[in-house]
């Protein structure tokens, strides 16, 4: 089985038809590099799979770490430190909004070097860039989650001129993809949703996120990519809005938080679903069987004849994952969609 072209994920992501096959992207969120001794079978057994388009991972700045060559090249300043003993939500830099000012006027450069790796890209397949961390997950890395989850209502003029120097940095960064690799899609995450339903109401995340992201989305368009988002957890309240400022693509549709056929139904026909196989439970600790059976499920409820369709990961790869569900991910996804 071939591997697909640009045109063909284009095709997918915009509604112009089914290509041959239902992409796949699992590849996107498998590390070899976390398995240890186990990594070289997983890289052997990686590299003979399918990977249906490329993707560069942007180095962007840390809150405390900056690189040799770029040691300003960090979000903290000064002389602020990363904490011990506490939780990655709790590490922050800036617990009150007066050493905000200290953060914007030390932000890191938009031009270090070393921001897109060098690696090779193929040109004839559709290429990602990605980063982690976009407005919410960047603001409690910056506030700490207690303060980050309170602001939106006691600081609420504090929220729009971070997010608004986010947006700026990031377009920026955007351009600089897109001349230097030009890249296909822009891919971030931003988690604003919980097992049981979003972090917000729908009037907070039309006053403080949806603004923003059109500035993104936008930004892409106009530099002539796509736009992607991962966002865990049951984020359905969002759907509209996400869907009328031009969203390309959302991963993953997590399992267990909504409903698979009812999203399909409602929007599979407006916006492409990168759907992220379960990782919290059928591939850590599930048959080969359950495995493959899932994989059936996906395919049957969510392929449409105008694609807007495609399978990934729902999250990045942990120690617990077997090779065998893997290997068993695989190659009934390869035969299934044969079939």
């Amino acid at each position: 089985m071939r591997e697909l072209k640009k045109e063909e994920i284009k095709q997918v992501i915009e509604g112009c038809g089914h290509t041959c096959r239902t992409p796949m992207l699992y590849d996107l969120w498998i590390y070899p590099w976390i398995y240890g001794e186990r990594r070289g079978e997983f890289e052997s057994f990686m590299d003979a799979q399918i990977k249906d388009v490329d993707f560069v991972d942007l180095v962007m700045p840390e809150n405390f770490q900056a690189p040799e060559d770029a040691p300003d090249y960090k979000w903290s300043y000064g002389e602020v430190s990363e904490k011990t003993g506490v939780g990655i939500d709790a590490n922050c830099i800036a617990e009150r909004w007066e050493d905000m000012d200290m953060v914007y006027r030390s932000f890191p450069t938009t031009e270090y070097p070393g921001l897109i790796p060098k690696k090779p890209l193929d040109p004839k397949k559709y290429i990602v860039a990605r980063w982690i961390f976009c407005f919410f997950e960047r603001m409690w890395s910056f506030r700490g989650m207690e303060n980050a989850l309170t602001d939106f209502y006691l600081y609420p003029d504090e929220v729009h001129c971070l997010f608004q120097k986010l947006a700026d940095y990031y377009m920026r960064i955007m351009e600089r993809v897109k001349e230097e690799t030009d890249a296909d899609a822009i891919f971030v995450t931003d988690d604003i949703g919980t097992q049981a339903g979003p972090f917000f109401s729908l009037d907070i995340f039309r006053e403080f996120f949806k603004p923003y992201y059109k500035q993104l989305i936008d930004k892409a368009h106009r530099l002539g990519m796509h736009f992607w988002l991962h966002t865990c957890g049951n984020i359905e309240l969002y759907m509209e809005d996400f869907i009328e400022i031009g969203l390309d693509v959302i991963h993953p549709i997590q399992k267990y938080t909504m409903d698979y056929r009812e999203i399909a139904e409602k929007y599979g026909d407006r916006i492409c679903l990168l759907v992220g196989f379960d990782v919290q439970q059928t591939i850590p600790f599930g048959t080969p069987q359950e495995v493959c059976q899932e994989v059936r499920d996906l395919i049957d409820i969510f392929s449409r004849p105008d694609g807007r369709f495609m399978l990934t990961m729902g999250n990045g790869s942990t120690v617990d994952w077997q090779l065998q569900s893997l290997e068993a991910l695989y190659d009934e996804t390869e035969r299934y969609i044969k079939s």
